[in-house]
């Protein structure tokens, strides 16, 4: 950490104990990148304002939703839980609080020289910046690689727009839904009688981005260890989720075929989505050559219609596979989805029962694994919230503190971090840069 007199790290310590992170962060790709670095031990400061309303559903869809609003808006687009506001709503959003574990918040006014200073400040005693907002905004801000680098040429600077800092789209607005359907995902997903209109939003260029720039910090934390420099690193999300489509895009470039929408089928495999018994249940079954085909009807008891010349070897099961798909869905849909996956996966067959949130928070692999984690926030309460996506040791990254809340630490950031006294401090809150609640003109 650049602070002075910070203490060397200690053993037995998270890997990035130390390193102090500045998160400008905005919906999920730039709050899911610092997430991994806070699960390593990084000291993230989320850096808010009470005077602007960030982009939904970073905090929430309204600061202050109606009943009506609650009523209908979407958990993952800015619902709350038990569709009640509870006394600070913004603390409350499901999303948010999925990936604000382990930070810190504090608030400040940008659009304010003052603010700007004390963003300057925090700069000069921090290892690392993160972004992921549209490039004119942070232009309008004045926020770049060469301001911070005057200030401390150690720092390093991740940025993450949605199609790059330069080129034509630059200034393009973009959530996970349009960034998907630009790098071309969109057009692969669905049913063969489905357009695109019928396809729901998957936002995975958030997903992907989130990680691939966790893993670019870390990269350039690494060379600057062993140089002492400091980077600007760009990771637009529509890229970085291109690599992805991999196959699509060479099978264009090579054979000039443009991918379609194919549904669960896969090239080379028997494969489907089949129901099961009960309302809405699913199991996915996955069958990939003859080996896979003779233990999937030794597992069915090798019914009669298993014999059909147009099942014989694997090309006619490619070529029949509507047929087939009805009569393997004639056996799974008498019995439990788990079921039939156990029994298959017992027979050596790939498959796997379609679960719904309320499954994955009861399954036992997830459970014995303690990969969902208990944490406490005052506004929210105790819940169960996803771990990191690995394991450290045998064990996943502990939950140090549970989600922050709007502006929690500015004590711990104006008077500790930047030496504020108590007058300058209450100066501040008089302003409006310091608080934890929402400029009451913000609805």
């Amino acid at each position: 950490m650049s602070e002075p007199g910070g203490a060397e790290p200690r053993a037995g310590a998270l890997p990035l104990e130390g390193i102090r992170v500045l998160d400008l962060t905005i919906v999920w790709a730039g709050p899911y990148c610092t997430s991994f670095l806070a699960d390593m031990g990084a000291e993230v400061i989320r850096i808010e304002s009470t005077q602007t309303f960030p982009p939904a559903p970073t905090r929430g869809a309204r600061a202050r939703p109606s009943q009506q609003q609650l009523d209908n808006t979407a958990l993952y687009l800015g619902g709350l839980p038990g569709r009640v506001p509870g006394d600070r709503p913004w603390n409350r959003t499901p999303l948010f609080n999925a990936h604000a574990r382990n930070k810190r918040s504090m608030t400040v006014d940008l659009l304010r020289p003052e603010g700007q200073q004390v963003l300057d400040r925090l700069v000069e005693i921090s290892d690392v910046f993160v972004e992921n907002n549209p490039t004119r905004t942070m232009e309008r801000l004045s926020i770049s690689y060469e301001r911070f680098r005057a200030i401390n040429p150690r720092i390093i600077m991740m940025r993450m727009p949605a199609y790059g800092n330069s080129g034509p789209y630059r200034d393009y607005r973009g959530f996970g839904l349009h960034m998907d359907s630009v790098v071309g995902h969109t057009v692969l997903r669905g049913y063969p009688d489905m357009d695109a209109s019928s396809v729901t939003p998957v936002l995975v260029c958030d997903a992907a981005g989130g990680a691939h720039g966790a893993f670019a910090v870390l990269a350039a934390l690494n060379h600057r260890e062993q140089t002492g420099e400091g980077q600007l690193i760009e990771l637009p999300q529509a890229e970085a989720f291109i690599p992805m489509l991999g196959s699509h895009f060479m099978d264009y470039s090579m054979n000039a075929r443009k991918g379609t929408t194919r549904g669960n089928r896969h090239p080379r495999a028997i494969q489907g989505c089949y129901p099961c018994k009960g309302q809405d249940r699913w199991v996915v079954v996955t069958l990939y050559d003859e080996q896979d085909w003779r233990r999937f009807i030794a597992a069915l008891g090798e019914p009669a219609w298993t014999r059909d010349a147009g099942f014989a070897d694997h090309e006619s099961r490619l070529r029949n596979q509507d047929g087939l798909d009805s009569r393997i869905a004639e056996w799974t849909s008498g019995r439990g989805h788990v079921e039939v996956m156990k029994t298959l996966q017992a027979a050596g067959v790939a498959a796997g029962a379609v679960l719904d949130q309320a499954d994955a928070y009861a399954d036992r692999q997830l459970r014995e694994r303690g990969f969902f984690q208990e944490a406490y926030q005052e506004d929210t309460g105790t819940h169960l919230y996803p771990g990191a996506p690995y394991r450290r040791s045998g064990d996943y990254p502990p939950f140090r503190r549970g989600p922050v809340r709007l502006g929690e630490d500015n004590e711990y950031v104006y008077k500790r971090l930047l030496g504020c006294s108590d007058g300058e401090y209450a100066r501040l809150e008089v302003e409006g840069h310091v608080g934890m609640d929402y400029d009451e003109s913000i609805e």
